[in-house]
């Protein structure tokens, strides 16, 4: 099984991405969140990013989905907290948020292999390939 992990700078941004993935997800994908900073401030923090993570440790891989760019940093910052054996198996996927993230869910349902789930999930940039 896979594992995701949304990395938003908004709490809500994430909740709703989840929701909308959850709708397509068979079981087959655990979604954890990692959106905002304590207190409803808009921000990423690598410690929220480290424990969303960690609750997906026992996963095949863990596929973390980004906003914007300093999500991509502080999720950098996140790995370099993690145990080798599980920052191991975490892929950065370079996807747009929703499309990414919804796209792998379906992806996941079908297949286990990791590279196909991170292929679908980049060709959602390209809606024609869809």
């Amino acid at each position: 099984m896979v594992g995701m992990v949304i990395v938003s700078h908004s709490a809500k941004l994430a909740e709703g991405v989840k929701e909308i993935a959850e709708q397509l997800n068979d079981g087959s994908v655990q979604i954890e969140l990692a959106g905002g900073v304590d207190g409803d401030i808009i921000g990423t923090s690598p410690v929220k990013i480290q424990n969303a993570i960690e609750r997906l440790k026992d996963k095949k891989a863990i596929l973390i989905f980004f906003d914007l760019g300093s999500a991509v940093m502080s999720s950098e910052m996140a790995l370099e907290l993690l145990d080798e054996e599980i920052s191991g198996k975490v892929y950065l996927v370079n996807a747009p948020l929703v499309e990414g993230v919804i796209a792998a869910t379906v992806q996941a349902s079908t297949t286990d292999d990791i590279d196909s789930i991170i292929k679908i999930a980049q060709e959602s940039k390209d809606i024609e390939k869809i």
